[in-house]
């Protein structure tokens, strides 16, 4: 046997369909000539319906009904008998997917009688692997998605009644890598580095959230593709979906993280705006001038109307200074506004250091979270 192409190794139906030449010989006692007394005739072409054939067959063959046979046999006139067909065939093969897309396959094709047995039909084979190995590599003509490596020989007996012993063809194979790690392993690594690169996207938007769950469903598409190639009567889980598993889980974490970071960050802004607010509604007015103190960062431990009491005093005091003043010379005025101005300074500082150390108790807090 030699196979001539390799036309399709199916891993989801664990099939091999292959195009082989097998030829058989066998000698047949009946048949006899001197080439001398008949013109020097060596040969002869018959047809098969006309004499008897041995009834091989493949016994991993799963299209038996689409088998073709050739219409005739060639007669050697010392009554050998030889049967070449050339024919495609669909056998089934058990799969390791395990290294995929590094896999190699051995795939089996086993020729058996299917009424006789080893007392009645003896079975010889070639046992020179390198020749057939030989011989297969200078009639392949296609090889498809897989590279042929060698082809070897054995048998085997039956251990159930009749014994028969069957001779096995071993084709391995090794698939061809290049086209899966470009445009699969790669463009998956690809996404997580994008993944990576999205950190530098800032935050404040949702822009950062929309890229990194458009980048997590096109790894998804991959895994869908990927569940299409393998078969899921696979022993082990192969190593490229462990590699995918792990992607993902990486890149979802990476989008937990981000969801996190944007709840912290607008829990973060919410806490900004209702100091704002509280700020804005316990603001005192006093007259003309607004008391710019709240409950907690003017006076604290008071109540707004003691508040107000005291911008009341200080405006008073205010007046009567300014009154006392008026009524003494002019060149005083100066030095009592410059009393006034350093004392409202004062009291603003504390104010504003009060109010400022709660802005940033509270802003900060989340912040220093997400660092």
């Amino acid at each position: 046997m030699a196979v001539e192409a390799i036309l399709d190794v199916r891993e989801i139906d664990q099939s091999l369909v292959s195009y082989i030449w097998v030829q058989y010989h066998w000698r047949n006692h009946y048949i006899l000539w001197y080439p001398s007394l008949f013109c020097g005739l060596k040969n002869i072409t018959f047809p098969t319906a006309n004499l008897w054939m041995p009834d091989l067959t493949i016994e991993e063959r799963i299209d038996k009904d689409k088998e073709t046979k050739s219409p005739y046999l060639l007669i050697h006139w010392y009554g050998g008998v030889e049967y070449t067909n050339e024919q495609v065939v669909t056998t089934a093969c058990r799969m390791h997917v395990y290294k995929f897309p590094f896999d190699v396959q051995r795939c089996n094709i086993t020729f058996k009688s299917i009424m006789h047995a080893d007392n009645e039909i003896k079975l010889v084979y070639n046992k020179n692997n390198e020749s057939m190995t030989n011989l297969t590599r200078s009639m392949m003509w296609n090889q498809y998605e897989w590279m042929f490596e060698d082809l070897t020989s054995t048998n085997k007996s039956s251990i159930m009644y009749p014994h028969q012993t069957a001779v096995v063809y071993t084709i391995t194979m090794r698939r061809r890598s290049d086209l899966y790690i470009a445009n699969f392993i790669c463009p998956v690594l690809f996404f997580l580095v994008l993944d990576l690169a999205s950190f530098l996207i800032p935050d404040a938007g949702g822009e950062k959230l929309s890229f990194k769950v458009t980048v997590l469903l096109a790894v998804t598409v991959l895994q869908l593709i990927l569940n299409d190639i393998l078969p899921s009567s696979s022993n082990k889980v192969p190593l490229i979906a462990i590699y995918c598993i792990g992607i993902f889980t990486l890149m979802l974490l990476s989008l937990l993280e981000t969801i996190v970071m944007m709840y912290l960050i607008e829990k973060d802004s919410a806490a900004h705006h209702n100091e704002t607010d509280e700020e804005q509604n316990l603001s005192v007015n006093c007259g003309d001038k607004w008391c710019k103190a709240n409950f907690h960062s003017c006076v604290r431990g008071k109540k707004s109307s003691d508040c107000a009491s005291v911008c009341d005093e200080s405006a008073d005091e205010t007046q009567s200074v300014t009154k006392e003043r008026s009524n003494n010379k002019l060149t005083d005025v100066p030095l009592g506004l410059e009393e006034v101005s350093d004392e409202l300074r004062e009291i603003g500082k504390t104010i504003s250091l009060l109010i400022g150390n709660r802005k940033e108790e509270k802003f900060g807090y989340w912040a220093k979270m997400l660092k």
